[in-house]
């Protein structure tokens, strides 16, 4: 009896320990890798050998969570609905921030449709647009439906302010693919840059977009910490006063605000709250920054001269006393489009190291500024 009440006992214990085996097998098999590092707004994911792009901020205030099976055109039997088949070989994309982006994976050719392309600086798609390989989808704000009906893209990498837009919509229904990205809302620099990960899926190519992905956030935390080395923390000021005389400048936790942190900088509202920007009174802003060592990115705003027939309290400041005002609107593109608002995002290694040159320019004797000069 003894024997037998023994045997039971060690035939549960190895049921048990099978079982408890089993669970880890399973948790291990239901395992969900994700391969993004700072960004909020997307992921990439694999879970049991399906590999998923989940965009997780399509635009403002958005609360669905889109999901994506990505596939291979090996595998492509027919279209499924929420299913992306790649390596996407025609494209259409929708803001001038993705176009670096396509480019250092060496994929602009992809490219066949951009809407307002006079604002792409980029000279290698310039040519692609001027060789009309690339078509003009519409004007800002509205996408010509007939024509991307007409270019049948494989996809269509989509943009919007605040809520799904009405031609994406129309198209979708029409059976064609359409993605949302929601780069800009990102509240971090390398957040922004990381996005690259998500056309390195698209064009199947993640690796590349990985190691490229690491050379930009290797550069950035490298010039962050030369800039912990400054003897010195200038004060800075930002923005630009708009109509009725309210100055709008970046809030305390804004992707702004974090680039003058990094850049070991002392921005003058660093303590205030919000991840947007803050509208203050002139006077407001005149009392505490009128002070202030540096004045960088003051709106669009070219030149004095325009600063001056905007408001002449302007020369009350001492950074316009001193010459020390730096706008990054001067270099543009052939064709006019403003260089930094197109390539910073993809690369805030440069744009920090601008900030840390513009203040404390010891500290990097041989760099040379990328998209800030001083305004005349």
């Amino acid at each position: 009896m003894k024997k037998l009440k023994i045997g039971v006992l060690f035939l549960l214990l190895i049921i048990s320990f099978s079982c408890k085996k089993e669970v880890e097998n399973d948790a291990k098999k239901t395992q969900i890798e994700s391969s993004i590092k700072y960004a909020k707004g997307f992921d990439i994911v694999n879970k049991n050998g399906i590999k998923k792009l989940i965009i997780k901020a399509a635009y403002q205030n958005s609360d669905k969570v889109f999901e994506y099976i990505i596939k291979s055109k090996k595998d492509q039997k027919e279209n499924t609905k929420n299913t992306i088949f790649t390596p996407i070989q025609k494209i259409v994309v929708t803001s001038t921030t993705h176009i670096p982006m396509v480019e250092l994976l060496n994929e602009e050719k992809a490219i066949i449709g951009f809407p307002y392309s006079k604002y792409v600086s980029s000279e290698k798609t310039r040519l692609l647009i001027d060789a009309d390989k690339i078509a003009e989808i519409g004007k800002e704000g509205a996408l010509n439906t007939e024509i991307l009906l007409n270019l049948q893209p494989e996809l269509i990498v989509g943009y919007s302010v605040s809520t799904a837009d009405k031609s994406l919509t129309t198209l979708e229904k029409a059976g064609i693919n359409v993605i949302y990205n929601g780069d800009w809302l990102e509240e971090t620099p390398l957040g922004r840059a990381e996005w690259i990960k998500f056309f390195g899926v698209l064009f199947d190519k993640e690796k590349l977009a990985d190691s490229i992905f690491k050379a930009i956030e290797t550069n950035y935390l490298e010039a962050k910490n030369i800039a912990l080395k400054a003897t010195r923390k200038p004060t800075i000021l930002s923005g630009a006063i708009m109509s009725k005389d309210i100055w709008n400048l970046p809030a305390g936790d804004s992707f702004v605000a974090q680039f003058l942190k990094d850049a070991n900088l002392r921005y003058l509202w660093q303590e205030s709250e919000g991840k947007g920007s803050l509208s203050l009174s002139f006077e407001s802003v005149f009392d505490k920054g009128r002070n202030a060592d540096f004045w960088i990115a003051p709106g669009y705003f070219s030149s004095k001269e325009q600063l001056l027939n905007s408001n002449k309290i302007y020369t009350e400041f001492n950074a316009f006393k001193n010459d020390n005002i730096y706008t990054p609107t001067t270099k543009k593109g052939k064709t006019g489009g403003v260089i930094y608002y197109e390539l910073a995002p993809t690369r805030p290694d440069l744009v920090l190291k601008d900030m840390i040159k513009i203040t404390n320019p010891d500290l990097l004797p041989n760099y040379e500024l990328t998209f800030f000069e001083r305004m005349k």
